[in-house]
C-alpha cells in the first residue's frame, strides 16, 4: 500500500454535490476509499455517486441540511450504518452567496453564513467524535479558506472559516491522544461554479487573482489532492495543522 493510497478506507464528505467537495469525493474514490456524499441536493448528488461506482468503489447518497444540527447528526448516523465506519471525515460545506460592508449587514446574514460554514462542521465533528475516538484512528479533513486571515466585505464568511481554523487546532489538540487527526485545507481563489461569473470574465477574473504570485485560479482538483494527502498515511504525523493551498497569495 503506497502512502497516498486510501484502499479499504470509508470517507464521508459534505457539500459534494459540485465544486471542490465533488473533487475530494472523486479523488478519493479514485485512491480506493468508498465515500458517502453528504449535500442538500440528491440529484446532484445521485450523479456524483454514479461517477464513484463507475471507479469500482461503493457510494453513499446522504441528502442532508447541514444547518440543522439534528439533521447533521442523522447523515452521520447514515454514513456509518452503510459504510460500516468512518476513517475519514471532510467538512466541506459552505460558501457564501453575499458581499457587503460590514456597517450594512443584515445580521441575518451573518447567523445564516455562522451556520453554514461554522455550526455545520461543528455538528458533524460532534456526532461522529464518538464513532472516531472509539476506534482510536481518523483524519478529519476541516475545508476553510483564505478568507479565515481576513477579506474586506465578506466578514461573516471569514469570520466563520476564522471559527473552523480555530475548532481545527482544539480537536487536534483533544483528540492526538486518542489517534485522530485534524486538520484544515484552506483553498484560495479556486474556480467553481459558484464564482463562474468571476472567472469566466476576462477582465474582472484576471482583477480577481492579479495579487496572486502564480498569477491564475486555482481548480478544485487542485484543492483535491492535498485532501487526500491530509487523509492518507502520507500525513501520518500531521495533526492541528493549517494547509494553504493559494498560488502563494498568503506569503505575499
Amino acid at each position: 500500500m503506497g502512502a497516498f493510497d486510501l484502499s479499504g478506507k470509508k470517507a464521508l464528505v459534505t457539500g459534494a454535490s459540485r465544486g471542490i467537495g465533488r473533487a475530494i469525493a472523486l479523488a478519493y474514490a479514485r485512491a480506493g476509499a468508498d465515500v458517502a456524499l453528504v449535500s442538500r441536493s440528491a440529484d446532484t448528488l445521485t450523479e456524483v455517486a454514479k461517477e464513484i461506482t463507475e471507479l469500482g468503489r461503493a457510494a453513499v447518497v446522504v441528502p442532508a441540511d447541514l444547518t440543522d444540527r439534528e439533521a447533521a447528526g442523522t447523515a452521520v448516523r447514515t454514513a456509518l450504518r452503510e459504510l460500516g465506519h468512518l476513517d475519514i471525515v471532510v467538512n466541506n460545506a459552505g460558501g457564501s452567496n453575499f458581499l457587503v460592508e460590514f456597517k450594512d449587514l443584515r445580521l441575518s446574514g451573518w447567523d445564516k453564513l455562522m451556520k453554514l460554514n461554522l455550526d455545520s462542521a461543528m455538528a458533524v465533528c460532534h456526532a461522529v467524535a464518538p464513532h472516531l475516538l472509539d476506534r482510536g484512528t481518523g483524519s478529519v479533513v476541516n475545508v476553510a479558506s483564505v478568507a479565515a486571515l481576513g477579506a474586506p466585505f465578506l466578514a461573516p464568511y471569514a469570520a466563520a472559516k476564522a471559527g473552523l481554523v480555530a475548532l481545527t487546532k482544539s480537536l487536534a489538540l483533544e483528540w492526538a491522544r486518542a489517534g485522530v487527526r485534524v486538520n484544515a485545507l484552506c483553498p484560495g481563489w479556486t474556480a467553481t461554479d459558484l464564482n463562474r461569473n468571476l472567472w469566466e470574465d476576462g477582465t474582472g477574473g484576471a482583477a480577481t487573482v492579479a495579487s496572486v504570485p502564480m498569477g491564475r485560479w486555482g481548480s478544485a482538483e487542485e484543492m483535491a489532492h492535498p485532501a487526500v494527502f491530509l487523509a492518507s498515511p502520507a500525513s501520518a504525523y500531521m495533526t492541528g495543522q493549517v494547509l494553504f493551498i493559494d498560488g502563494g497569495l498568503t506569503t505575499t
